[in-house]
């Protein structure tokens, strides 16, 4: 006879008061010695092996994003520019003008996604606080219903249910994690996205425009513009490849392509218009 959804969940309750009982039994009883010996081998462990991951993701994700939209926003409006013959002097302030602009609006955009980010986990957070203060018992079947998700019996997560239950605020912490899937955000990240994209889109969006300054005909500035655009375009895709994952030469090709799609519509429609 199959049970329903909320049997299974009281069976799962019972499974875990009854594991935590008799493993508060046995460490009554003295059970688990030389805990102390394995203590020390674990941190021996954790000193020899050296962690190679790539941590800061938030960072390059905004570095990404700034330098990615201001290689092609300038670039494409440099060049719409240029096919409606406008003069460098022209295209250089219309264009320094937009980097600003872009800048401004970027930075605020990514101030205000982490602003948001950060006030939807503290509400989270306060949330759980209170469940976990009103029906611990149900919050404690909940830590073991995602342990048990991972293959794991209730003789063996019963211990670790336990433990947290002794320390709320790990049991907090492991409840906003793995139940919401929520990291706790750093508390000066609204401001340092802000500052980074801004940033990333000034240096991106300058490069498209270098020829402008030193190029009097825009004739001659557009064709150098594209030129060191497109490799600078390339150099960043290379550089995003590494560090997220992706094959580096694909990388490469995707955004130079983007960005000449772009200039290419961008000119286009300026030629069309101006006929």
């Amino acid at each position: 006879m199959c049970m329903n959804k909320a049997d299974q969940f009281q069976n799962s309750r019972f499974h875990l008061l009854s594991c935590n009982s008799r493993v508060r039994a046995r460490m009554a009883s003295g059970v688990g010695g030389g805990s102390g010996r394995s203590t020390d081998s674990m941190q021996k462990l954790l000193k020899q092996h050296k962690e190679k991951h790539f941590t800061a993701g938030d960072v390059v994700r905004d570095v990404i994003l700034g330098v990615s939209d201001g290689l092609t926003v300038p670039f494409a409006l440099a060049a719409g520019l240029s096919g409606a013959n406008a003069s460098s002097s022209i295209i250089l302030t219309a264009g320094l003008a937009e980097v600003v602009a872009g800048a401004i609006s970027m930075g605020l955009g990514g101030y205000l996604a982490a602003k948001s980010e950060a006030d939807h986990y503290n509400m989270e957070l306060k949330r759980e606080q209170e469940e976990i203060i009103t029906v611990p018992d149900t919050e404690a079947a909940e830590v073991g219903e995602i342990l048990a998700d991972y293959g794991l019996e209730p003789h063996e997560y019963a211990p670790v249910v336990d433990a947290l239950r002794k320390k709320p605020q790990a049991w907090l912490d492991f409840m906003m994690k793995f139940e919401l899937g929520l990291e706790k955000p750093q508390p000066r990240r609204a401001l340092e996205s802000a500052f980074t994209i801004a940033i990333a889109y000034v240096m991106g969006g300058l490069v498209p425009l270098l020829p402008y300054m030193f190029i009097s005909t825009a004739k001659e500035a557009v064709l150098t513009s594209v030129a060191v655009t497109l490799v600078a375009l390339l150099f960043f895709g290379y550089v995003k490849g590494r560090f997220t994952g992706v094959k580096p030469f694909r990388s490469a090709f995707q955004t130079a392509l983007i960005g000449a799609i772009a200039s290419a519509a961008a000119f286009g429609m300026a030629k069309a218009v101006k006929q």
